[in-house]
C-alpha cells in the first residue's frame, strides 16, 4: 500500500516540478509587451507595415529561442540571460523603428515622408 501511495504522490509531483524548470513568466510577459508596442506602433502610423513584419519575425526568433531552451525540460541559467538578452536588443529595435522619421500615419502602405519647407 505504501508504495502505491508513493508512485501517486510521485505521479503528481514530478510533472509540478518539470513545469516548474520551464516556467518562464519574465520571458513571457516581455513577449506579450513587446507584440502589444508592435501592434500600438502600426496602429497609430508610427511603424510602416514592412517594419512591423520585420519586427515579428525578431519575436519569433526570440519564441524559437524560448522553444529551444524549454525542450529539454530545464531552462539553464545561461539560456535564461541569453534569452533576456535577445529581448533586450529586440526592445531596442522596436524603440528604434517606432521613432525614426518613416510612419504610415494613413495605414496605405507607403511611407509617410515629412513635409519639407
Amino acid at each position: 500500500m505504501k508504495i502505491v501511495k508513493s508512485i501517486a504522490i510521485l505521479s503528481l509531483v514530478l510533472p509540478a516540478l518539470a513545469f516548474a524548470q520551464t516556467y518562464t513568466p519574465r520571458v513571457d510577459q516581455r513577449e506579450a509587451n513587446q507584440e502589444r508596442r508592435i501592434d500600438q506602433g502600426v496602429a497609430s502610423g508610427s511603424l510602416t507595415q514592412r517594419e512591423a513584419n520585420r519586427l515579428e519575425r525578431g519575436q519569433q526568433h526570440v519564441e524559437n529561442m524560448e522553444a529551444r531552451a524549454k525542450a529539454d525540460g530545464v531552462v539553464t541559467r545561461g539560456e535564461r540571460a541569453r534569452l533576456h538578452q535577445a529581448q533586450d536588443v529586440q526592445s531596442r529595435r522596436i524603440y528604434n523603428q517606432k521613432h525614426d522619421r518613416q510612419h504610415d500615419y494613413n495605414h496605405n502602405g507607403r511611407v509617410d515622408r515629412p513635409h519639407r519647407r
